[in-house]
This record gives C-alpha cells, sequence and structure tokens, in this order.
C-alpha cells in the first residue's frame, strides 16, 4: 500500500452504472473546492456499504480506511472524517485505527471528540498525544491540553518536542507563566532548543504573552538558531502589550543580524508604529513593504499600512495608500473614515463613506457611528438623514442601541431637537446616555429651557441622571442664570443620586455665580475643588473682565499660571481686564509674560459656558 494516492484506494465505476452514495454526491458537486477522500466517480456503495474497497494482499481493510482518515485530517474535513468514523465503527476497525481518528478529531477542532476516543481506547501515541494537546491549545482549552500533559508525564511517556510546543501554546492561551518556565527548565535541561526554532518560537511567545517580555527577549538572544518566526514573536509581544517603540528596536535588530523580514513581521511593526505615532519609523517601514511590492497581493497589510498613517494622523498618506490598491475593502475605507472623524474632518469622512458605497461596499454599526458622529461635527442633517435610512434599512437599530443614541446626537447636535426627540421615544430601549445626548445636544444649540424640559421627562420615565446630565444641567441653568435651581441641582447630585461633583461641575458653578455677579460665592466655589484647571480659572476670569473686578482677576491670574502658564486664553482675559480699567502698562506686561511662557494656543475648556 505505500506510496499509493488515497484516489486508487477505491474502486472504480467508469461505465458500470453502478448506484453511488448520496453522502459521496455531496463531495462531487464540490467541483470547485479540493475533494477530501472520496467522491463518486472513485468509491461505489450499495446498500450504505463501500461496495469496492481495495484490500491488502492479506484482505486487511485497515489500510485502506487510515488512508481515507489521513486524507481528511490533511484537508481538516471533520464532516468526511466522521462519516469515515462511523464505517470503520460498523466493520469493527476503530481499534486499530484509533491513533489515527484521535489526531484526525485533535486536527479538525473537534479536541472533546478526540478525548472521548482517546479514554476509550488508552492510545499512548505520542503524535496523536501531540495533536490532542495542540487541538485543546487552538480551541482555547489550555488548562484541558496542559492536564494532558501532565497525564503523559505520570504515565511515563516521553514527551519530544513537539509536545512541549504545543504545552507552550497551551500555556501562552491561558497566562500559565509559571508552568511555562517548569517547560523551559525541562527543555533546557534536555538540549532541545540547540537545533529546534519551532521550540524557541513557541517559548518566546509563551512569555511574551504572559507579560514577561524581558525574559522572552533574553530567550531570543540565547536562541542558537533563530528565524523569522522568532522575532515576530517578540515584536507581535512587544506590539500586544503596549510597547510600541521596544517592538520597532527588536524590529531594527533583526534587520542587523540579517533576518528578513515577512509579512507577519510589517504587521506588527505597522501597529507599533501607530500606537507610539511615529510616522517616520512607519514611513520606513513602508518603503520597505514598497520595494518588495507586498502591497499588492495583501490586503491585510496594506490596511495595516492606511491604520498606522491614520493614527499618527497622516491622513494624506492614508489615504494617497488606499487610492493606490488596486482593490479595496471595507476594512479599508472605515479605517480612513474613522480618522478623519476624529481629526474632525466630517466632511471628508462622508465623501469617503459616498465613495465606499459606490464600490459596492456596505457599512457596519461602528461605521455608521463614526458618521453620525461627522453629520453631528458640521451640522449635515440632510446627510445624516440618509444614513438614517440606511441603519433603518439593515434594521442595525433593533440590534445596537447605540446606534439609537448616535442617532440622537447627531440631530441634536444638527439643531433638529424636534427629530432628535422623535427618534428617542421611537427606540425599543431608551437609556440615560439617550436622554444625554438630546439634553446635551440641546444646551450646545441654545435651547436651554427644552433641555430642563427633557431632563423632566427623562425623570419621568424613571431613569436616573448620571455625571454627565449634571453638567449639561448645570450649564443650562448657567445660561437661564437660574442660580437657586442651579444649587440645588449641585447639591442633589451627591445627596439623592450619590455622584461626586467633578471639575466640569464646578467649572459650571464658577460660571453660574460669575455670570450673576456675584464673584465672591464663585470664589468660595473654587477654594472646594480638590484639584483646578486652566478651564475653571479662566471662568472666573471672563467673569471679572464682565464685571471689571481687577482684584480677583489679579488673583485667579496668579492661580491660573500656577496651574499651566501655557494657557493662552488666561493671559487673553486678563489683559482685557487690565485695559478695561485703563492700566495698559500692567496689560502690556501680560501680553510680554504670554510671549516669554510660549503660550500660543487657546486651552480654554468648554469655553462656550464662559460669560460674556
Amino acid at each position: 500500500m505505500a506510496g499509493r494516492s488515497v484516489h486508487g484506494l477505491f474502486g472504480t465505476n467508469q461505465g458500470s452504472g453502478r448506484r453511488v452514495h448520496p453522502f459521496y454526491s455531496h463531495f462531487d458537486r464540490k467541483i470547485n473546492k479540493k475533494r477530501t477522500w472520496v467522491d463518486a466517480s472513485t468509491c461505489l456503495w450499495e446498500d450504505n456499504e463501500p461496495r469496492e474497497v481495495t484490500t491488502s494482499s492479506d484482505g486487511d481493510e485497515v489500510p485502506f480506511f487510515l488512508a481515507s482518515v489521513k486524507s481528511c485530517t490533511k484537508d481538516k474535513d471533520l464532516y468526511a472524517g466522521s462519516q469515515v468514523h462511523e464505517h470503520m465503527r460498523r466493520r469493527g476497525l476503530v481499534a486499530k485505527c484509533s491513533d489515527a481518528l484521535i489526531t484526525m478529531y485533535a486536527k479538525c477542532g473537534a479536541p472533546e471528540k478526540a478525548r472521548d476516543l482517546f479514554e476509550t481506547y488508552e492510545s499512548r501515541n505520542v503524535v496523536s498525544l501531540n495533536a490532542l494537546i495542540a487541538g485543546y491549545a487552538q480551541k482555547g482549552h489550555g488548562l484541558d491540553a496542559l492536564e494532558l500533559f501532565e497525564w503523559m508525564l505520570r504515565e511515563g511517556l516521553t514527551p519530544d518536542a513537539v509536545t512541549y510546543t504545543c504545552a507552550l501554546k497551551s500555556c501562552s492561551s491561558i497566562g500559565a507563566l509559571d508552568k511555562g518556565k517548569q517547560i523551559h527548565e525541562d527543555v533546557d535541561a534536555l538540549g532541545l532548543l540547540a537545533n529546534d526554532p519551532v521550540l524557541g518560537t513557541a517559548l518566546i511567545d509563551m512569555y511574551a504573552k504572559c507579560g514577561a517580555l524581558s525574559k522572552a527577549q533574553q530567550v531570543l538572544a540565547e536562541l542558537p538558531v533563530k528565524n523569522v518566526a522568532t522575532w515576530n514573536a517578540l515584536i507581535a509581544g512587544y506590539t500586544q502589550h503596549d510597547e510600541g517603540m521596544q517592538a520597532v528596536s527588536c524590529f531594527e535588530g533583526m534587520q542587523r543580524e540579517g533576518v528578513a523580514p515577512d509579512v507577519v513581521t510589517f504587521i506588527c511593526v505597522l501597529k507599533a508604529c501607530g500606537s507610539i505615532q511615529r510616522v517616520d519609523k512607519g514611513e520606513r517601514v513602508h518603503d520597505e513593504i514598497a520595494k518588495r511590492g507586498l502591497l499588492q497581493g495583501n490586503l491585510q497589510l496594506a490596511n495595516c499600512l492606511i491604520d498606522m498613517y491614520v493614527k499618527c494622523g497622516a491622513l494624506a498618506k492614508a489615504q494617497k495608500v488606499l487610492e493606490e490598491l488596486p482593490y479595496r475593502n471595507f476594512v479599508s475605507w472605515s479605517s480612513l473614515i474613522a480618522g478623519f472623524v476624529q481629526q474632525g474632518e466630517g466632511e471628508e469622512a462622508l465623501n469617503c463613506f459616498e465613495r465606499m458605497q459606490s464600490e459596492g461596499i456596505s457599512a457596519n454599526a461602528v461605521t455608521f457611528l463614526c458618521l453620525l458622529k461627522a453629520c453631528g461635527s458640521i451640522g449635515a442633517v440632510d446627510r445624516g438623514e440618509k444614513l438614517h435610512k440606511e441603519i433603518s434599512k439593515q434594521e442595525l437599530l433593533q440590534k445596537d442601541y447605540v446606534l439609537g443614541t448616535a442617532l440622537v446626537d447627531m440631530y441634536a447636535k444638527c439643531g433638529a431637537l424636534t427629530k432628535a426627540h422623535q427618534v428617542l421615544k421611537e427606540l425599543s430601549y431608551r437609556d440615560a446616555a439617550a436622554w444625554n445626548a438630546l439634553i446635551a445636544g440641546s444646551v450646545q444649540r441654545g435651547e436651554a429651557e427644552k433641555a430642563l424640559d427633557y431632563f423632566e421627562e427623562m425623570q419621568q420615565e424613571g431613569l436616573s441622571p448620571g455625571s454627565a446630565t449634571f453638567s449639561s444641567i448645570l450649564s443650562a441653568c448657567s445660561r437661564l442664570g437660574r442660580m437657586e435651581d442651579a444649587q440645588m441641582y449641585f447639591v442633589n447630585m451627591s445627596t439623592k443620586y450619590g455622584i461626586e461633583p467633578i471639575l466640569e461641575h464646578y467649572t459650571c458653578m464658577v460660571d453660574l455665580f460669575g455670570r450673576a455677579g456675584h464673584l465672591h460665592k464663585a470664589v468660595e466655589m473654587i477654594e472646594k475643588i480638590p484639584s483646578s484647571d486652566s478651564g475653571v480659572w479662566s471662568a472666573l476670569l471672563s467673569a471679572c473682565r464682565k464685571w471689571g473686578d481687577v482684584n480677583v482677576g489679579k488673583w485667579a491670574f496668579d492661580h491660573a499660571v500656577q496651574v499651566n502658564k501655557q494657557a493662552s486664553a488666561i493671559y487673553v482675559l486678563m489683559a482685557d481686564i487690565y485695559a478695561a480699567a485703563g492700566m495698559h502698562d500692567d496689560a502690556e506686561s501680560i501680553e510680554a509674560l504670554r510671549i516669554q511662557n510660549k503660550a500660543w494656543k487657546r486651552h480654554m475648556r468648554n469655553s462656550s459656558i464662559y460669560a460674556t
């Protein structure tokens, strides 16, 4: 039987007209797929049994079925393998081929079935056990894999390099660092690392995935034989643990040692460059990828390159990469869309979406979230309505309630408050987040009275407000000058709802008191704040400018400079206070101080709430 193909193990029915078993006809229909172990033209069946089975010279059918099982294993065809198993069971042949069946089930993603056979026939075959351990590891059942490994040791079976490799992968899958260290000691004692880079790679991968990156680096440095996979394991580990700079350094060290990176290397190092926003490093990697012509044949790599540029804020470069691709997919476009939204380029994001649609690519819920945010940022309510229709067409609101909140937020930010309220009321699931979006949007659009009405309606539905809700409500009260209501809400936050005030709430109250001219109350509120930022001091300075209070303004400015001397808004406000008081020399000294402290950019937080 040695050297014969699986095809040759079956009888022929050319011109015979014999009936073919329907199971095998099923495989014959897969004309564009590699056949597993049989097809209708090579095996004859009658009464659900093989009619012609090639046997060995002594009439043994085992080689026939053994070859069939191995073919199913090679093709990872669990369905066909299960059928072969059933026919072997009927013929009483399972015991003779149990190791092959265990291996087949393990490699085809059914380790539980493999374990049943293992326990039934008490297999002692190391190859089968290796397959079962690996099968458990691949399915994420690391504890089961290590339990089997321990059983091997207790039974006196000798693990080989493959066994240790599989056991290390199991340790990686469950973070079993201590067990991995024990295996490392055994491997060292047996000298197995000397000529086995696969085992070395598994060891590095185990340490890296368990977070022991320095140990992983040490193992790599000590390996007598290194290849691209060993380097990839360490680079991937650094990337996964947000050690982007180390990943890039490792990549550069790999090249210095003359090891050529592969696609996996490039994917990992591009992710690393994106995580540390080192576009210069990313561009060098891009150049190397381009020299090898890898972008044309690997869309995953191209998408990683786009994502790297997006995360580095180099949107023009990201778009150029996308434009030059022979074909794009959903991931390509969605990365670029998300990048434009994050950079406040709502119009560009929507243009990308329209081009994506023209290529016949549909968006998913995550992309729609980005697009709705883009519409809200530029007030594009018409385009938002089109997105709403597409979302409804795909029935996504029933599957993802976050989209409902995003729709409410989009309409509210576009000033379509009635539509936002209507969408909210039609949602099958309404939570505080949806109401927060409506209330915040109302405040931002200058409809503070409506915001308070929506807040009452929210409470009537039995929903408890959160920290974000009170930020909007206090801001609404500030705009309306309702000082008593604001004070009541501020107290109720902690006494009624158990919400500790945060800096944003204090800032709203400072702004409220400042607008009303109660600067002493604003100062008292600031003195209660555990830690301040330039925003709260800017709110007080804005009030001082409105009411012409130089003394409080000077006190606020001195504190603001200590908090953030590069917040340009505080210098502008203080200079205005001095100028309004006719203290022009002092105003000029503030401008000189601003230049000295290099306070070029505005750092005024939530500037829309400050008194004017």
